[in-house]
């Protein structure tokens, strides 16, 4: 039904009077208006009132972060104290993550803190903080905004260290003897020589490269090139291209001459841990103090390139009451992924060889018994020391310590019948039958004793920043062990006499023999203490130096 055409046309005129009149327009854009103006200011302000709480917040969580880097003992308490001094209230600081930071570019930097890791070198401190909300809570029905910001900071606390390479005395013929026999040759050098070699310092990362370039492998990381068989004539004569000139330089062309014709190749990956800088390539020089004696190296790889060159040799130190010693000799493998020398972390460890000796020795004697044959076998189990603690003195790196914890290797003595086999079976430890000390024809006097010698726990041995500078050597002695090994062992020795059919019983021969190997105590303890140190290695001691320290102060990473 359609409406009539007046109030059609009625509703068409109120409708034109409605959009013609103007009167209510400025009351309609005020309000708009003021809408758009709190949009405004809550953008203008809160906003903006959130980005500066947040970067306030980044910069404390950062500071936090390189902080308690700089102390990763103490990491909790000194992230804590500085979000207290820049007024955050404890409950802002949420966690603070010991862990491991590498900077590896194969690796996304979001991947490149592993939390929880040990050792750890870095810290990631997490804070959490409120702003409130003025024009903004209209708009969102919030009274206030959340805030997280993440900040990670490392530190690099590197310490080179070393253990074993004893050298007290510097006996010319000896070390010629042992040294030579280790090398596969013979050697001819003066205890002044080997004084040169002792003096010439060698920047390890100097000699890797000169022996990388020696035996055409340039280009490679360190890693590589300790893992490739490299022949012993190219690491003497990298020695030598390490040293300045002088003494050292001559006594190493005489060894290096000495081993021309040999093809014995060694891995030196046994005897050196570059750490962090094991990927670097061959020639480049890290910022790390790694100075070593020529005759450390020298003597350390002539260790491992003993293989089947078993040492064999006369020993005449001219001492009372010994008539002739020979010497028999084998050095075994440090445990699989250690070295001698490494540069590394809190936690890190170094070992020495394995050590086996055995010597014959000819006592003079007196009365019915003219000389005593008294076969004395030694053996020093593997070493260790590790690293404890590294304190980065900040500012004043002079104020700088490192804190190892040593434990000598277990000691093994015998005397008794050892083969030439067991010596060198190091597979199995020996465990001799008596030996024939006096053969007298119709009477013979057989013995056997046993005496060991071990420390219970670690000792730890502290070092200065001058100590490190001047790498002083220091000494742990086996607590255990309080007399000499002689005298332990004469305490064991089980002596058995025999007669012939037609042997006469001659009284007193058993007392008799004990009393001179007593009196030889000083000069046996001697002997076996030049030979040990000769060969590296010490008596129930183990001897460690720190060779360099890096202290980079906290950065942040990310």
């Amino acid at each position: 039904m359609h409406k009539p055409d007046g109030e059609s046309e009625f509703n068409r005129t109120c409708l034109r009077r409605f959009m013609a009149d103007r009167s209510g327009n400025v009351a309609l854009l005020t309000a708009g208006c003021f809408l758009m103006l709190i949009g405004f200011a809550a953008i203008g302000v809160d906003v903006g009132s959130i980005f500066a709480d947040r970067r306030k917040a980044q910069s404390v969580a950062d500071l936090a972060a390189i902080v308690a880097a700089s102390d990763l003992g103490h990491a909790n308490l000194a992230a804590a104290a500085t979000v207290s001094r820049n007024n955050f209230p404890p409950s802002s600081l949420v966690a603070v993550e010991l862990g491991a930071y590498k900077a590896d570019a194969s690796v996304s930097p979001q991947r490149r803190f592993t939390p929880a890791a040990v050792p750890a070198n870095a810290v990631r401190v997490k804070l959490k903080t409120q702003t409130p909300l003025f024009f903004g809570k209209v708009l969102t029905g919030e009274a206030s905004f959340d805030i997280g910001t993440t900040a990670i900071a490392a530190t690099t606390q590197l310490t080179t260290f070393a253990i074993g390479s004893r050298l007290a005395s510097l006996n010319g013929g000896l070390l010629n003897a042992l040294l030579g026999g280790l090398l596969g040759t013979s050697l001819s050098l003066s205890a002044m020589d080997y004084q040169a070699l002792v003096d010439a310092k060698i920047n390890m990362f100097d000699f890797l490269s000169a022996l990388a370039t020696r035996a055409s492998l340039t280009g490679i990381s360190y890693d590589a090139l300790l893992s490739s068989n490299l022949k012993i004539i190219d690491v003497v004569a990298a020695l030598q291209t390490s040293v300045s000139g002088g003494s050292a330089t001559a006594a190493l062309a005489t060894i290096s001459a000495s081993l021309a014709g040999l093809s014995t190749r060694i891995l030196l990956r046994s005897l050196i841990d570059t750490g962090p800088y094991g990927s670097m390539t061959a020639g480049q020089i890290p910022k790390a103090a790694v100075n070593v004696a020529a005759l450390d190296i020298l003597s350390a790889a002539a260790q491992i390139a003993n293989g089947s060159h078993q040492i064999a040799t006369g020993v005449n130190l001219g001492l009372p009451g010994i008539a002739a010693v020979s010497l028999q000799a084998s050095v075994g493998e440090r445990p699989v992924g250690t070295s001698w020398i490494t540069i590394g972390a809190k936690g890190a460890s170094v070992h020495t060889a394995q050590t086996r000796a055995l010597l014959n020795i000819q006592l003079v004697g007196s009365g019915a018994v003219s000389v005593i044959n008294l076969p004395v076998y030694v053996e020093v189990a593997s070493g260790t020391a590790t690293l404890d603690a590294v304190s980065c003195g900040y500012p004043e790196l002079a104020t700088s310590s490192v804190a190892l914890g040593v434990s000598p290797g277990i000691v093994d003595a015998w005397i008794g019948s050892v083969s030439a086999a067991e010596l060198t079976n190091f597979s199995t430890k020996p465990n001799p039958p008596a030996a024939k000390l006096v053969d007298l024809g119709a009477i013979q006097v057989a013995g056997r004793a046993h005496a060991t010698m071990a420390n219970s726990a670690p000792t730890r041995v502290s070092f200065s920043y001058a100590d490190i500078q001047a790498r002083t050597k220091k000494t742990v002695n086996t607590t255990s062990f309080t007399s000499s090994l002689t005298t332990s062992l004469l305490g064991d020795l089980v002596l058995g006499v025999q007669l012939g059919p037609l042997g006469l019983p001659i009284p007193g021969i058993a007392p008799l023999v004990v009393s001179i190997i007593g009196g030889a105590t000083g000069s046996i303890d001697a002997l076996l203490n030049t030979v040990l140190q000769t060969l590296g290695v010490g008596l129930g001691q183990a001897d460690v130096w720190v060779a360099g320290i890096r202290c980079d102060g906290a950065v942040l990473v990310n």
